[in-house]
Parts: C-alpha cells; sequence; structure tokens
C-alpha cells in the first residue's frame, strides 16, 4: 500500500499545484509551445511578480521546465500528459454542464405546468 499512498500524494500535489485559475490558464497556454515569461504575462495579463509567484509553484511541483536564453526564460510543460489531463477535464466540465441545463429545462417544463 505504500506505493497506492505515494501515487495519491503526487496526484494531491499536482492538483494543489493547479488548484488557482492563472496556473491553470498558465498551463494550457503552454501546451503547445514553448513561452518567454513575458509572453506570459502578455498573453494571460499578468502582473509581472503576480506571474512569477505562479511560475514558481508550477517549477516547485515539477509541471513545468524553465530554459534560460540569454536574459529571457523560456517555459513549457514537463510532460504532454497533462495538456491531455486538462482536455479531459473540459470534457467533463461540459458534460456537467449538459447535465445542468437539461435539470434547469426540466424544472423549467414543470414549474409551467403548475402555472
Amino acid at each position: 500500500m505504500p506505493e497506492a499512498d505515494a501515487l495519491r500524494n503526487f496526484k494531491a500535489g499536482i492538483f494543489q499545484a493547479l488548484a488557482h485559475p492563472t496556473r491553470i490558464a498558465m498551463a494550457e497556454a503552454l501546451r503547445h509551445r514553448e513561452l518567454s515569461a513575458g509572453q506570459i504575462v502578455q498573453l494571460l495579463e499578468l502582473e509581472q511578480a503576480n506571474a512569477s509567484q505562479h511560475l514558481s509553484v508550477l517549477r516547485a511541483k515539477r509541471i513545468v521546465v524553465a530554459r534560460k536564453k540569454g536574459n529571457q526564460v523560456f517555459y513549457s510543460l514537463r510532460d504532454r500528459a497533462l495538456g491531455e489531463i486538462l482536455d479531459s477535464l473540459r470534457g467533463y466540465f461540459q458534460r456537467h454542464l449538459r447535465e445542468v441545463r437539461a435539470d434547469l429545462a426540466e424544472v423549467s417544463r414543470l414549474e409551467a405546468r403548475t402555472r
């Protein structure tokens, strides 16, 4: 069981690192290409200090890797699997949203009958 616990702890750490919408946006932005810190700041309309803090969390959890070139730092996702996980969560959200909309439509139909 210690291996199963280690895996759960690893997963929890990844979810903790992604537990902020800005960090998810960063991971999504890095899904297909490497970006400089400045590009990330501009793309996501962030303050430099704020972006640095979030990138630090992502680096600490080994979600992104950094590469220095001159005075710029470029970031990319460490593993493409994370992009696939984010896609899966998008699908999960869309299915959830369809269910909620269907439930709301049903409530509206029932309310219309009782009027």
